[in-house]
């Protein structure tokens, strides 16, 4: 079975954060592939600007005639000042969003308790969680008002499992998956939809960032085993969204094959 075979997404405007890269950017792709509008939001606005030309391809190769209007925003969801203009800053052809996809989000560093900077523990809270909930925000708002919605929120397994080395980013993804928690039983007398995807392994350039640019080290998070790829994740965030209405996707625990847990893996591969 197809993963469009239903016109559920066509036309659909989609606002992806964090989508110049990784899981955002192969989200990105394949929501044009179904054939809907894209709302693009990121830091960086060069790398963004190429994703939102290969979403364009995968949207002209789909053979569709509806939905494939891309905008770009740059943004930096860790600044109140910035998310608060993010609805002016949208297209008026493009003002009534339909998915919001919660993606943007790191790790950086693998320091202890004791020995963590509090550059890294105001980062990582700041995009992963204050972030996250100021974007929500706004869209609750514009979802109540519409009576529909449906908002995705990138969790992890680090959100189910702390691990050593891991402490702050595993609070940030705590607090993602109590507040997903909450806002779907807030809202469980509306239409609005509420899911959390947990990914585990996923090999993009989070583990880089995670290890501060240091490549050989990310790659050694990989030996042995054959993890996600952004790809991966991104066709459940998807699938999804292009549920019925009436169905809600609560939670979404994606992982490798032979990843059983935060800490445990195979890696005989």
């Amino acid at each position: 079975m197809s993963l469009f075979n239903t016109s559920r997404l066509v036309g659909k405007t989609v606002l992806i954060t964090g989508a110049s890269a990784g899981i955002g950017a192969a989200t990105a792709v394949l929501f044009a592939k179904g054939g809907s509008n894209l709302i693009l939001v990121a830091r960086r606005i060069h790398p963004l600007k190429i994703v939102a030309e290969e979403a364009a391809a995968a949207y002209k190769a789909s053979g569709l005639t509806e939905g494939g209007k891309i905008a770009t925003i740059q943004l930096d969801v860790a600044d109140k000042a910035q998310v608060a203009s993010l609805l002016d800053k949208i297209p008026q052809d493009l003002r009534n969003v339909d998915v919001l996809v919660n993606n943007a989000g790191f790790a950086h560093g693998v320091d202890k308790v004791g020995s963590i900077t509090d550059a890294d523990i105001d980062a990582m809270f700041a995009t992963n969680v204050v972030g996250l909930i100021s974007i929500t925000q706004l869209f609750v708002r514009e979802f109540k008002a519409r009576g529909a919605g449906h908002i995705i929120n990138l969790g992890s397994v680090a959100g189910r499992e702390a691990y050593p080395g891991g402490s702050i980013y595993c609070a940030t993804k705590h607090a993602v998956r109590a507040f997903t928690e909450a806002l779907r039983k807030e809202l469980v007398d509306t239409k609005i939809r509420i899911t959390e995807v947990q990914p585990g392994m996923v090999e993009t350039e989070f583990s880089v960032i995670r290890f501060r640019g240091d490549k050989s080290a990310a790659d050694k998070v990989y030996e042995g085993i054959q993890p996600l790829v952004a790809e991966d994740v991104a066709e459940e965030i998807v699938w999804a969204a292009a549920r019925p209405p009436h169905v809600n996707i609560a939670e979404l625990f994606v992982l490798p094959v032979n990843q059983a847990s935060a800490t445990l893996e195979y890696r005989g591969n």
